[in-house]
């Protein structure tokens, strides 16, 4: 399938920004859950479901959450497409701040297992996965941890913008043209670690929290130390799924716009090497990040119609 977006959405700034800012979705309303972890924590889910024995669980990005409309897009698509869906939220995401002092991070796939087992434990016979960006990263990281031991109702992932590279994601997102999204985030990620430092004052301080002007700086300061890892670097080494994609042994596709101001060229690898036998890169010339927008009458984006084909072609 092709994307050429209208001459105006060509632009990888323009992509990342107009979705946010004037996409809406209509969708069923969700049905609540929350299930523990076995830290004494807590994960809180959306469910969407009409009967099918089919489930789609989705994935979403740095300090988004599970109404996000990217999230409710996909959504609604896979529900005609006759799919039960079920959106998580990572800790300390979604309005609910989690009870432990980490939070989340790039390569936190117990979570994510957690909700896959859960998911799995509700009688479903195919379970499939879906990510946006930093939850892209984490599927696949996933999917390749699980090796050959993947649970055989497990069918494939179609994952967006993924920061596999998350080093060098990192140092692109560190460039003074991306400043207005670094600010965006360590805004949402300061009232995060404010609510922390309040609870945890003797493990978390925000003292000169200003100062942070790039991910090195934060994930040095906050997410490695919380969450058992050296330094960044440490960190970005371990939890970036571009060296374990070889080893996915389900289908997995990953759709990286050529024009994404957060990704570094080694998220785009072509070779096989590098890929593996079951994950498939397709890197259209537009997109942005979390973009890929289309003014249709039945309100889908391209995305969208993406990871439904790539699900008919999987059946």
């Amino acid at each position: 399938m092709y994307y050429r977006p209208p001459p105006w959405l060509r632009s990888g700034h323009v992509q990342s920004v107009w979705p946010t800012l004037f996409r809406k979705v209509e969708t069923l309303s969700p049905q609540p859950e929350v299930i523990q972890t076995d830290d004494d924590d807590e994960l809180h889910l959306d469910w969407y479901r009409q009967g099918s024995n089919r489930l789609a669980i989705i994935s979403h990005g740095l300090e988004g959450h599970s109404r996000r409309p990217y999230v409710l897009g996909l959504t609604r698509a896979l529900l005609i497409d006759g799919w039960d869906v079920l959106a998580w939220n990572f800790r300390s995401c979604g309005g609910v701040m989690n009870r432990q002092p980490r939070f989340y991070h790039s390569g936190a796939t117990g979570d994510l297992g957690r909700v896959v087992r859960h998911g799995l434990g509700n009688g479903y016979d195919t379970v499939f996965l879906s990510g946006f960006s930093m939850g892209g990263n984490l599927t696949l990281l996933y999917l390749a941890q699980q090796g050959e031991q993947i649970d055989s109702r497990i069918c494939g992932a179609v994952t967006y913008s993924v920061p596999c590279d998350l080093a060098g994601s990192a140092e692109v997102l560190a460039r003074p043209s991306r400043k207005i999204y670094m600010q965006r985030f360590l805004k949402d990620l300061h009232w995060k670690m404010q609510g922390k430092a309040e609870k945890f004052p003797d493990l978390i301080d925000v003292t000169g929290f200003e100062s942070i002007r790039t991910f090195r700086e934060f994930d040095d300061r906050y997410t490695a130390p919380l969450h058992g890892f050296r330094d960044a670097r440490d960190y970005w080494a371990q939890c970036s799924a571009l060296g374990q994609l070889r080893n996915i042994r389900v289908p997995a596709l990953m759709l990286n716009a050529a024009d994404d101001p957060f990704l570094s060229p080694a998220c785009f690898p072509e070779s096989r090497g590098i890929l593996g036998k079951h994950v498939r890169l397709e890197a259209p010339r537009w997109g942005g990040h979390v973009g890929f927008v289309e003014h249709a009458r039945d309100g889908y984006y391209w995305s969208e119609r993406r990871a439904i084909a790539f699900l008919q072609g999987v059946f």
